[in-house]
């Protein structure tokens, strides 16, 4: 794991939300949910997938990496955003949009 993803896992973990290693696997895909409810993943190659919802993501100007590996052909109206974490910015821009994603899950109960 690289110093980044430890730097976000700890910060979303202040957050409250859990981190769970996935069943069956052991290459460092992990789950993250927020009382109890679906908010993410991270995949092995340092990317974080958050389920912000369309609306959040339209709200935000956020557009789908041209450069995605994992989900290269995610449709245009996914309501999950995948980002990079490569830097100490990108853990910033991580946690605000976890944030976001928190927000909605508060909305939905």
């Amino acid at each position: 794991m690289n110093v980044h993803r430890k730097e976000l896992s700890s910060r979303l973990r202040d957050l409250g939300v859990e981190e769970r290693a996935w069943p069956g696997r052991d290459d460092g895909f992990t789950s993250l949910h927020y009382q109890g409810k679906d908010l993410g993943h991270f995949h092995p190659n340092g990317e974080i997938d958050l389920r912000l919802g369309k609306e959040v993501i339209k709200r935000e100007q956020l557009t789908h990496p041209a450069d995605s590996t994992v989900h290269p052909d995610r449709a245009k109206g996914s309501p999950w955003y995948e980002m990079k974490v490569a830097s100490a910015k990108d853990v910033n821009e991580a946690v605000r949009l976890a944030r976001l994603a928190i927000d909605g899950l508060k909305v939905k109960n």
